[in-house]
């Protein structure tokens, strides 16, 4: 299947009538996609096996996680399970930038691909406009000054886009007069940092979200009153712009595995996982659920057993860690334009960093499954190198996977040992840390247990906002660290296992709808910025057909 031609699968009636659904359980979206009624949650309770994807940390040569993800679900298919995937919606910002498109690869990709890497079907829209809604409430009331009085300096709500736009990462609005607002400085954040977009994928059904929804806290008055979206009177219209985005899209890979996209937050600025309902629902309808967390297991995995998992009450039978030979090449020092090239002496000093993911997903209580995702220049040699290393080093199972290029078939090794090791008996999972102790303990134990940290420094923004934090009675939530994926550090160019090194929080944002704090680490921003060659110069429509959406 080449870049321009058009994906003929099933028709989405085929889809969802393979999963058990009535008519009147969804609503098409053409022929393609539909939207699943969240009463499905109620008639088909949960019954199936949550398996998790996360990988090694993240490098230029790529891991294929969502690959990954989409092959083993085909591969179990193939085993004849019953199976099914849920995943996260696509960004515009990282399709149009660098990154590309999150629908997989190969013959290992959710389709329509084209239509989920751009609109699909209007999710991020409704989360953009229900973001900026609230933030023209806000600004309203301030100019109008009704009630009490908000203090323009201590405005905690920014606006949002889905695109990398660096531009709008600090602007000043209100210019023009008296008549155009009250000017003060303000900044967009990428729709996916949204606690909207958080909250969308936390909440439990309808009711969840209104309650999420007005907790959100926006500002502060001049006495030092906390201004939430409901003192707005916000709320009942931010719900109805979201009432179909709460519903999960429902859509098919390669091999017509039923595939619920749903969600799309970040992992290294927000939990980086999908929708609670579009997982439930998931496991309600089949016997395996296969889903994945953004970037390494130190982001988006410990988020999401300690934030989804713990809040919605969900567990893993198993836990797939994925790694390459580039990319643990690359760990071990070797220039990505090396990469296809026998390097055994630096693939052995990259397994530190595979090492130190292994011990993390221990301290879950969950071993994992090690999956090399074979690329088509590997060597031998190489793969033999880790295997041994996993078996007789780590005592952990392990599984070459060919999907990419063989799909569901090139899997069936990764699908036997994750249907093995999730026949053992475990107990359920081990979370990092009680929501229950103080902030800086929480911190403390994601950053020493997950990363490696030795030391944590907080600037005076970052103490200050523990106090407010404190004395506003926010500090039982989970911490969700903003982090780069590059590095177990906070620090990019830290490869590898780095030790001995101190994360900076340089301040602390309070999500009180999505029900989690924010800590800013290092340069990470809310906003990402294009790359001098921006993957949108690349796409254009010939014949009818979208093009170069990667």
């Amino acid at each position: 299947m080449n870049d321009s031609t058009p994906f003929k699968g099933k028709p989405i009636s085929n889809i969802a009538s393979r999963l058990g659904l009535k008519e009147e359980d969804w609503i098409p979206y053409g022929t393609t996609k539909a939207k699943v009624h969240l009463d499905v949650l109620k008639k088909y309770p949960s019954r199936g096996k949550l398996i998790l994807v996360s990988a090694i940390t993240p490098t230029p040569a790529g891991e294929g996680k969502t690959t990954t993800t989409i092959g083993l679900g085909q591969a179990l298919a193939h085993q004849d399970q019953s199976v099914s995937i849920a995943l996260r919606e696509p960004s515009l910002g990282p399709c149009l930038g660098m990154k590309g498109g999150a629908t997989g690869g190969g013959l290992s990709q959710v389709h329509p691909a084209e239509e989920i890497n751009l609109h699909f079907t209007g999710d991020f829209h409704a989360i953009t406009s229900a973001n900026n809604l609230l933030a023209a409430l806000l600004d309203n009331r301030i100019y109008r000054e009704e009630a009490v009085a908000i203090d323009p300096r201590r405005i905690t709500w920014k606006r949002v886009v889905d695109m990398n736009d660096r531009a709008l990462r600090n602007i000043i609005i209100g210019l023009g007069g008296v008549l155009q607002g009250i000017p003060r400085e303000s900044g967009f954040d990428i729709t996916a940092a949204s606690e909207i977009m958080a909250i969308l994928c936390l909440a439990k059904d309808y009711d969840d979200l209104k309650t999420r929804l007005g907790r959100i806290l926006v500002a502060f008055t001049y006495n030092g009153e906390p201004v939430t979206a409901d003192s707005l009177n916000a709320t009942g219209a931010l719900a109805a712009l979201l009432k179909d985005a709460l519903m999960p899209n429902l859509v098919q890979t390669t091999e017509g595995v039923p595939a619920f996209i749903h969600g799309g937050p970040f992992a290294n600025i927000a939990h980086g996982c999908n929708s609670v309902i579009a997982t439930k629902m998931a496991l309600g309808l089949t016997d395996w659920v296969i889903t994945e967390a953004g970037f390494g297991f130190d982001l988006g995995a410990e988020k999401f057993f300690d934030i989804k998992c713990q809040s919605a009450g969900l567990d893993t039978a198993a836990v797939v860690l994925v790694a390459t030979c580039r990319a643990l090449k690359m760990h071990g020092g070797v220039a990505k334009n090396q990469l296809t090239e026998k390097n055994l002496e630096a693939l052995q000093k990259g397994l530190a960093n595979l090492d130190k993911h292994v011990e993390n997903i221990d301290k879950f209580c969950e071993p994992p499954v090690v999956c090399l995702n074979r690329f088509a220049t590997d060597h031998d040699e190489e793969i033999e190198l880790i295997r041994k290393h996993c078996v007789n080093t780590l005592n952990v199972p392990f599984a070459v996977s060919n999907h990419f290029e063989e799909g569901g078939k090139g899997g069936v090794e990764l699908a036997q040992a994750v249907i093995q090791h999730s026949e053992k008996t475990s107990s359920p999972f081990c979370p990092l840390y009680d929501w229950k102790e103080d902030v800086k303990t929480k911190i403390w134990k994601v950053a020493n247990g997950m990363y490696g940290a030795e030391n944590i420094v907080y600037t005076k923004k970052a103490e200050r906002d523990l106090k407010s934090i404190n004395q506003l009675g926010y500090d039982k939530l989970p911490v969700c660290i903003a982090k780069t994926p590059q590095s177990l550090s906070d620090d990019p160019k830290l490869i590898g296992r780095p030790t001995g090194f101190t994360v900076t929080v340089r301040e602390i944002i309070i999500s009180a709808g999505a029900g989690f704090l924010v800590p800013i680490t290092g340069d990470i921003m809310r906003m990402p910025g294009l790359p001098k060659t921006p993957q949108a110069e690349h796409i254009d429509v010939i014949d009818g057909n979208i093009t170069g959406v990667k």
